[in-house]
């Protein structure tokens, strides 16, 4: 798997393509590839996932169980904080990539009523939503669990957003009255390489 900021820079160079389908748009590559024997998954222990509910512009229920998903996180450099990625492995559609930014996060500590900045990229198409700060979105309580590599936790999340993601171009909005997920989250040191 490529790290968080190359799954982000992807995404976003994707959404900002040229020439690229709008939403809702068949393209000959939308077929779901065929199964294959190990799906990849968020967490090796098996118990990651993301849930949430979506309405607006995007109105759906996502239940994403640790099979199929693939989920980045890491803390931000010189802050107090992290940063969660997540996205389904084939062409669900819509093929939605969740990046959650977490204020006030420490290392392996638990925490409650926190800040939370959601952005929302419907991958192969221009759409992004984003609450564009950590105001708009709490997060209820979060729990680590450490894990086998130095400085990796599973960190367990429950929120809600009192406030709509707004198109960053375009128009429309996206209300996520509530969101759960675990994934792992990396705890850059200093002197780690970028």
């Amino acid at each position: 798997m490529r790290g968080f900021r190359g799954l982000i820079a992807a995404a976003v160079c994707g959404a900002w393509g040229s020439a690229l389908p709008t939403a809702g748009t068949a393209t000959p590559n939308d077929a779901a590839p065929a199964a294959t024997a190990s799906a990849p998954g968020c967490l090796t222990s098996g118990d990651g996932f993301l849930k949430a509910h979506l309405a607006g512009a995007l109105n759906t229920e996502v239940d994403w169980p640790n099979g199929g998903t693939l989920c980045e996180g890491e803390s931000r450099p010189g802050d107090t904080g992290v940063r969660l990625s997540f996205r389904r492995d084939h062409a669900v559609k819509p093929d939605l990539l969740f990046v959650f930014g977490l204020s006030g996060v420490r290392e392996g500590e638990p925490l409650r009523t926190a800040g939370a900045n959601l952005t929302i990229i419907v991958q192969g198409t221009s759409a992004i939503y984003s609450t564009r700060s950590d105001t708009r979105c709490t997060v209820d309580s979060l729990l680590q669990r450490r894990l086998a590599e130095p400085h990796d936790f599973r960190v367990e999340v429950r929120g809600f957003c009192t406030q709509p993601a707004h198109a960053v171009r375009g128009d429309g909005d996206v209300f996520v009255s509530r969101f759960d997920f675990a994934g792992r989250v990396h705890y850059i040191q200093p002197g780690d390489q970028p």
